[in-house]
């Protein structure tokens, strides 16, 4: 379960990781902008990356401009997520950035600490191109940090004096938060370094296992409780709960919306559109024989995403048979006269008969049908995606 940035500073103070005074305000709280020293940042709190370059993140050098950029800010939309609350910080000026994290290493199945003098920029990024700005030390599971450990690790990133210590403190606090609230990623970027040589933790990136939270009563003492994994719900993923279908926006740009039997080819079709140069909008689960009024309810989120340009489906008949599946598309096209291309392929349990059910609806309504294809099992998936890639892009 993903925190909020405030919620993560919120742990670091408690675990003595130094952060920015702030505060935080939401539509109702306005009066805390007189428990700030200015000139102040305003960072939106969501969860998405690229706050800055989005516009998400302002100055204010007084409150007065304050007000005007909360006011700004809450209400809006970045990506599928509301702004209902922004951090405001003292602005803090920066001589040096640096990266600090603790992970779980899904490969080696062991917690990993990474730091990098390339701090503030996409990790993924120098990580790509230089590889060996970033140093990785690997622990057992449940093994703690120790003192000198953490000197060592800061010695390595070539700190002298006070900073040395500085550093040495954040890393041994950060990996043992990590390790005694039970978390998944523990992330700094950037951990700044100020005019007057102290160490400050610029960001905060915190991803609780939510199974685990039982353990640690504190969390909830500091407001932090049980919420959607990956933090809050997008409409349509409201839309969706609501109607007991497994899906999640994946991408807020995506302009393929996807359409699969299970949850695993939903999840291999996703790497397959991306492999294939597109970008899905959604994981979706549409195994397990639903019914065809949920069938239908699946189309429709897709079809109401205004960002999805086409509709990628597939159906491997087993337990959910084809003719089923086959049935409730040719009813949503009926009932709601899409005007979005529908690729798709279907095999397997009562394929022929779902086959033919296509084909008289498109025999009765050659309109409606006329952008909908639905190709057999000779035909290889990988071929469907490739030409469901090609049809958004071709549709601006």
């Amino acid at each position: 379960m993903r925190l909020y940035e405030y919620e993560g500073k919120m742990l670091f103070k408690r675990n003595k990781i130094p952060v920015p005074d702030g505060v935080v305000v939401d539509k109702d709280s306005f009066s805390e902008l007189d428990k700030v020293v200015y000139p102040v940042v305003i960072k939106a709190q969501v969860f998405l990356g690229g706050r800055g370059k989005s516009g998400f993140i302002q100055f204010a050098n007084n409150r007065s401009e304050a007000v005007e950029k909360v006011n700004e800010l809450i209400g809006k939309k970045y990506g599928p997520y509301l702004i209902e609350k922004v951090l405001i910080e003292r602005k803090i000026d920066i001589q040096e950035e640096f990266y600090i994290a603790a992970l779980i290493d899904r490969i080696e199945h062991k917690p990993l600490l990474m730091v990098s003098n390339e701090g503030g920029i996409d990790i993924e990024e120098v990580a790509r191109k230089s590889p060996e700005k970033i140093k990785k030390y690997y622990f057992n599971p449940g093994e703690k940090i120790f003192e000198y450990q953490a000197k060592i690790i800061s010695g390595e990133v070539k700190f002298q004096g006070e900073l040395f210590s500085e550093l040495a403190n954040v890393i041994f606090n950060l990996y043992n938060l990590f390790i005694n609230f039970d978390c998944k990623l523990v992330e700094i970027n950037p951990l700044g370094i100020t005019k007057d040589r102290k160490v400050v933790a610029l960001d905060a990136k915190v991803d609780l296992d939510e199974d685990a939270m039982f353990r640690h009563p504190e969390l909830k003492e500091m407001g932090i409780v049980a919420r959607n994994e990956i933090g809050e719900l997008t409409e349509r993923e409201k839309r969706a709960k609501a109607a007991g279908i497994p899906y999640a926006d994946v991408d807020p740009e995506g302009d393929i919306g996807v359409f699969p039997g299970g949850a695993g080819f939903g999840i291999a079709a996703l790497d397959l559109i991306t492999h294939y140069g597109g970008r899905p909008a959604n994981f979706m689960d549409s195994g397990g024989a639903p019914t065809q009024e949920k069938l239908k309810s699946m189309l429709g989120l897709l079809m109401d995403n205004p960002k999805v340009k086409v509709i990628f489906g597939a159906r491997f008949g087993g337990i959910s048979r084809c003719d089923d599946w086959a049935r409730a598309v040719v009813q949503y096209v009926i009932e709601n006269k899409p005007q979005k291309p529908m690729i798709m392929r279907m095999a397997g349990n009562m394929e022929e008969e779902g086959r033919k059910i296509f084909e008289k609806a498109k025999n009765e309504h050659p309109e409606l049908f006329k952008n909908i294809k639905v190709y057999a099992y000779d035909t290889p998936i990988e071929d469907v995606i490739q030409e469901t890639v090609r049809v958004a892009k071709g549709i601006q």
